[in-house]
């Protein structure tokens, strides 16, 4: 009776002792993040994997020291171990959201210029859940080596891993071509975090990147949710692949009659009252003549793709309002002529008599060249032969 209460007191001492340790540790740290944002993201996430991980291995070494030979005591210990080993897998994944933070905090994509910084955070991101993945699975293998009938069967899993591993890679062939679409498009720069793009007919932003999927947040705030492969296997447009200015147009139709150069005088004082042109692109063309009326292209820049909408629009509706007010005969308008029916006099020249076909109106016959492409198109021209009686 006396051992087992000396190995709950030792029990129970290790533990307080671990406490009063990593609590004054945690103090310290804390009051060093008032002057360091790396000392204050690590006080608030790594407290408490580093108070069970500490806890654990005091409690799991007084037992080992302490506590003599009891029923379960094996199976305590092991338990113990397995603890011990999820808790600084914990420990580690907390230090890496630690450090992501640290990253992400230096190149903050809330700024104009943003181009490096999205693809550093997208870098960053699939990095970490890479890691954080591979971190999960080897624990999980350390966890299962503790296990003594395991490790006897380390030698015969070896020995058929090949066959494991051709198999494993036939059935989740889709699922690790997503990861390894994934971790391309992280290191390819063809899509990042916060990219405009254009997929599935849809305008939207990424939103998030994973390893298996990729969330694009439409303009309607709904969300496309596609698989990693689909950015390496189809074609679609990024906006900001190399920046974030875009150009855009807006058209409209209006008569032949329309003086053009007052309504490009009136697009350029649209933009220049628009705080949302950047100032760089502002040009009206005629891109189309036909069906009794021309087309009117405004082609202007904004800054990102969001604010270069809003300016189409804009555009759009003041050319409008302008034309109907300033120039309301450039409507769109659809003309006709009415003639009365007159019968056509005879040419002087004219001596084929009705019924005749000019030989100007035949392609293949009425002529030497005429002739031989009737033949060539149409076969040779049968003769007929003489017959006697």
């Amino acid at each position: 009776m006396s051992s087992v209460l000396t190995a709950l007191l030792a029990v129970a001492g290790a533990a307080a002792v671990a406490i009063i340790f990593v609590e004054i540790v945690h103090r310290i740290i804390k009051r060093i993040g008032r002057r360091s944002t790396l000392a204050a993201d690590m006080a608030r996430k790594i407290h408490r994997p580093f108070l069970a991980a500490v806890t654990l291995v005091a409690v799991q070494q007084a037992i080992r020291i302490w506590a003599g030979e009891f029923p379960g005591r094996s199976g305590l210990v092991h338990t113990l171990v397995l603890l011990v080993i999820a808790a600084f897998a914990w420990l580690v994944g907390a230090m890496l959201l630690v450090l992501e933070d640290v990253a992400l905090a230096k190149w903050r994509t809330d700024v104009p210029d943003n181009l490096r910084r999205r693809r550093i955070k997208t870098q960053v991101v699939m990095l970490r859940r890479v890691t954080v993945a591979i971190i999960v699975v080897l624990a999980g293998g350390v966890m299962l080596m503790t296990f003594p009938d395991i490790r006897a069967l380390g030698a015969s899993v070896l020995a058929s891993a090949g066959l494991i591993s051709v198999v494993a890679a036939l059935a989740a062939q889709s699922t690790l071509g997503n990861v390894f679409a994934g971790l391309q498009m992280a290191f390819s720069d063809a899509i990042r975090v916060d990219d405009v793009v254009v997929v599935e007919q849809e305008w939207g932003r990424i939103e998030e990147i994973t390893l298996t999927y990729v969330v694009v947040q439409i303009w309607d705030d709904r969300r496309l949710i596609l698989p990693t492969s689909y950015f390496t296997t189809k074609p679609f447009q990024n906006w900001t692949r190399t920046s974030s200015a875009v150009l855009g147009t807006a058209e409209i139709d209006v008569d032949w009659s329309t003086p053009i150069e007052p309504v490009r005088a009136e697009l350029q004082r649209v933009c220049d009252g628009s705080d949302l042109w950047n100032g760089k692109v502002c040009v009206l063309q005629v891109t189309q003549a036909t069906d009794a009326r021309i087309r009117l292209r405004a082609l202007v820049s904004a800054d990102d793709a969001a604010a270069l909408w809003d300016l189409r629009c804009l555009v759009r509706e003041r050319l409008v309002g302008w034309i109907w007010e300033h120039q309301r005969g450039s409507a769109p308008r659809v003309r006709a002529e009415v003639e009365a029916k007159v019968p056509a006099a005879p040419q002087p020249d004219d001596h084929r008599g009705p019924g005749a076909e000019s030989s100007a109106a035949r392609v293949f016959s009425g002529g030497i060249d005429g002739d031989a492409r009737g033949v060539v198109f149409g076969g040779p021209v049968p003769v007929a032969s003489d017959s006697k009686d």
